[in-house]
């Protein structure tokens, strides 16, 4: 009887998978595609907390994806909190 992957374990897969088809992605924008691609995650803090990573790098990370690439779009940016909220964008 084969088991079926966790939620965490299908995440991961994911991502590494993104890795595999773009080699210069780092796991951190690999999994900022994968959330938007999931439904998971649509705002760098929500990203940031639900892997207990630091804000910062997450958008660091996201700066560099956007810059990059245009697979995803910011939507908005909350200059309080520094919460930047993006969308996978319409090719």
């Amino acid at each position: 009887m084969r088991k079926e992957p966790s939620g965490a374990d299908r995440f991961l897969g994911l991502v590494a998978s993104a890795q595999d088809r773009d080699s210069e992605m780092t796991s951190i924008q690999a999994g900022l595609l994968v959330a938007a691609e999931l439904g998971i995650a649509f705002d760098s803090r929500t990203f940031a907390r639900m892997l207990g990573i630091a804000h910062a790098l997450v958008l660091r990370e996201l700066s560099a994806l956007i810059v990059r690439d245009d697979k995803l779009e910011i939507v908005r940016r909350d200059p309080r909190t520094m919460r930047v909220h993006y969308r996978l964008a319409a090719l």
